[in-house]
């Protein structure tokens, strides 16, 4: 497998010139003084360097050894505790943190290099940071003063760790059924039992403490999902001078056999008495967790773009170095036995599918990023307000259209390879069996399509998907002279306008059609997103294939995107148009 190495030339053109991000961050006051073009080059330079040369290093061994599991203690993979510290030490963990809390206060819009940078070099590695920062983002936004002053600071620099515990052996998506049981104490203090299962990082050697956020329900709480809090367990009491007490009622009773992440603990988590701390107020736990959850949904679809690119870098210089026959216009390199198999026409198919993938993800989840910078630091109401139902919209597309990709992008990089891409000394297969978990945690990629749908489609009646309806087709018609894009895109967007609006009528009147359209709909969504993006890029790259070969590389991937992926659109429609009766046929003794 190649050595893996940022895309720091395609970030800085993302950030820099696509979408403007320093000039976005110069009129954002809280940001203005942060963060320019220079202290984000400075920043994306050094973790390229710590991912590439510390953390990319460890992942073939780290999926080999795994997490190790022993009498309630869980071990990681050698080499990882040495890493965390040098992560922790950089300042990696908190750089999207508070600067009240001593985070480095950077925009999201950077951040999401950093996240596809880790998730490249190590998603196992890479999910430590992802769920305390997670953790910090809930506690922060919702988290009494006093207990922000007593965990984030640490939190925020590593020396503590965040897991997120909400799934339970006998309910996942469905919250509302959970078990989990907190006791009103009369210092203020709850006792929390209850059994949570795929636990992230649960139990770990990385840290010193973890502190827990855990959904659970007062013994008044309201049925179904009206009823749950949320909670703050760490495994270690905390004493008032903020040094460690006694070990709380929270172990790990194992760890889960999987297919991928090997090397990240994915943890059963019993809570026994556990003293924990409410967050926020009684029975509004679900909203402060989805302050988390939004985040990390677009996290996860970044996890697939770096285990995307982190194929492409393999398979491209595979590609280039593996001789395999002539190609079909006769010799390309006579003096060798046979040529590389780039010259071959699928090859080519499948690494510039990944390619235009993996950059057209990259600038869409730029772009997520950049609506959720708005949201959080416009000083204007409605900047903010759009930003926010923009957010909303797009989040569920991140998450599954990115990952979807990913693994579509992941297995092009084994069949490179072939028969070598389905042996572990390569390390293609790892990458497949790594992007498999994301399209399922986080919110499946079918609840995801659901959410698209029904909750942020025909809910609102489009309400918020007019934002970006609107905003593309400004677009167009500001960019005339880009027809070569602007008219393909025209037709795909007039198609989704179209197609959503149909499903906001049929919604309303058959719930079934929902459901039975979520899938596809959404992947419609997601191609002509990315078809928005891919005009955006060859906008900035037009003209310029002279001055640099990056340049070229972009046009010509821009027209393969829409030549060869965008017309996917089409069979997509016609799945979705046909409707749900197809899928009520059989009884289910039919099956």
């Amino acid at each position: 497998m190649a050595d893996y190495q940022a895309p720091l030339r395609d970030m800085n053109f993302v950030l820099n010139e696509v979408f403007q991000a320093p000039q976005l961050w110069a009129g954002l006051p809280q940001l203005a003084a942060a963060v320019d073009a220079d202290t984000a080059s400075a920043i994306l330079e050094e973790a390229a360097k710590v991912n590439a040369d510390v953390i990319a290093p460890l992942n073939r061994n780290a999926d080999e050894q795994g997490a190790q599991w022993n009498n309630g203690e869980v071990t990681t993979a050698d080499g990882f505790r040495e890493a965390w510290q040098t992560y922790a030490e950089g300042g990696w963990v908190g750089v999207g943190g508070e600067p009240e809390y001593d985070g480095m206060g950077m925009p999201k819009m950077l951040t999401a290099q950093l996240e596809e940078m880790v998730h490249a070099a190590n998603i196992s590695f890479g999910l430590f940071p992802m769920l305390t920062a997670g953790a910090c983002l809930s506690l922060y936004a919702h988290a009494s003063d006093a207990l922000k002053q007593k965990y984030l600071p640490n939190m925020y620099s590593g020396q503590w760790a965040g897991s997120m515990c909400l799934t339970e052996p006998h309910a996942g998506t469905d919250l509302g059924i959970i078990r989990t049981k907190a006791e009103p104490q009369s210092d203020g203090s709850f006792k929390i039992t209850g059994t949570k299962i795929f636990i992230t990082g649960g139990e770990h050697d990385l840290t010193e403490n973890i502190i827990h956020l855990v959904l659970a329900k007062l013994p008044d709480a309201p049925a179904g999902a009206r009823g749950i809090s949320l909670f703050l367990v760490p495994k270690f009491l905390v004493n008032e001078d903020g040094s460690l007490g006694e070990r709380n009622g929270v172990s790990c009773g194992s760890l889960e056999h999987k297919m991928g992440i090997k090397a990240s603990p994915t943890c059963v988590m019993n809570f026994d008495s556990a003293t924990g701390y409410i967050v926020d107020e009684p029975n509004k736990g679900l909203a402060a967790m989805f302050t988390m959850m939004n985040y990390e949904r677009l996290g996860v679809g970044i996890q697939g773009l770096g285990l995307g690119e982190r194929s492409y870098q393999s398979a491209i210089e595979y590609a280039r170095e593996r001789l395999q026959s002539r190609a079909p216009t006769g010799a390309q390199q006579p003096e060798k036995a046979a040529d590389p198999i780039i010259v071959h026409p699928d090859v080519r198919r499948m690494l510039l599918t990944m390619k235009a993938l993996n950059e057209g993800g990259r600038a869409f989840s730029t772009y997520v990023a950049k609506q959720l910078d708005l949201a959080k630091y416009s000083d204007d109401e409605t900047t903010r307000q759009q930003a926010s139902e923009l957010v909303a919209l797009l989040t569920p597309v991140a998450k599954a259209f990115m990952t979807d990709m990913a693994l579509e992008t992941t297995l092009h990089g084994q069949m490179v390879f072939g028969g070598h891409g389905y042996i572990r000394e390569w390390g293609q297969e790892q990458l497949v069996r790594d992007c498999r978990i994301t399209q399922i945690y986080e919110g499946t990629n079918g609840i995801q399509s659901l959410d698209l749908a029904g909750r942020k489609l025909v809910a609102n009646g489009g309400a918020f998907y007019r934002h970006f309806s609107q905003e593309v087709h400004a677009f167009i018609a500001a960019n005339k002279d880009l027809q070569e894009f602007t008219a393909p895109l025209q037709q795909a967007m007039e198609n989704l306008d179209a197609l959503s609006q149909w499903l906001v009528e049929q919604g309303k009147a058959n719930p079934n059609e929902i459901g039975a359209a979520s899938v596809e709909y959404l992947h419609v969504f997601g191609y002509t997103a990315y078809a928005y993006m891919w005009a955006l890029m060859a906008k900035e790259a037009q003209g310029k294939e002279s001055q640099e070969d990056f340049y070229a590389s972009k046009m010509g991937t821009a027209r393969f995107y829409f030549a060869r992926l965008l017309p996917r659109i089409h069979s997509l429609t016609a799945s979705v148009k046909a409707g749900s009766e197809s899928l009520y046929l059989l009884d289910e003794t039919l099956f």
